[in-house]
């Protein structure tokens, strides 16, 4: 597998003094009974050299949630490799986010497999505010990294 780019935004917030992080709950069929590696930061594919990841990140985060990305200062998280051989980029963006006021974007995918129809799902069926450490129970095991990233910005920034 070749791998590809993607470049997300991973917010977060302090509550009682604890960070805590918005992730997304990957749709369609095959994450439907998944928690565990099932959660991501909102982030989409992009093409190097016609599109900076950080404009890329910006895009994805309206497509995905169908709001508009928060401003703010953004603490760049780096990049990792997932383990299909994809690269995602990311940064920290401290905003609030009511959950409920998503409106996700969809995919179609030929479903059940081999039928000939097709159905729409949405790309992220949820989101929801996770702990760092709850967060680092459910994310896609790469993008834990970016969890560790922003805990040592907010340790730093205090």
């Amino acid at each position: 597998m070749s791998g590809g780019h993607s470049a997300g935004l991973l917010l977060y917030r302090h509550t009682g003094g604890r960070p805590e992080v918005l992730l997304g709950h990957m749709g369609g069929p095959f994450f439907a009974r998944r928690d565990a590696g099932a959660w991501t930061v909102p982030k989409g594919e992009y093409v190097p050299g016609q599109e900076s990841a950080w404009h890329a990140a910006r895009r994805e985060f309206q497509e995905e949630l169908g709001l508009p990305p928060p401003d703010g200062a953004a603490v760049e998280l780096g990049e990792v490799r997932q383990s299909g051989g994809k690269t995602v980029t990311a940064w920290a963006v401290r905003a609030d986010l009511d959950p409920a006021a998503i409106v996700p974007g969809t995919f179609v995918m030929e479903w059940p497999p081999r039928s000939g129809r097709t159905q729409e799902f949405p790309e992220l069926d949820r989101v929801a505010w996770f702990g760092l450490d709850g967060a680092r129970e459910v994310i896609v095991k790469a993008q834990s990294v970016f969890l560790d990233r922003l805990a040592e910005h907010s340790e730093g920034a205090r």
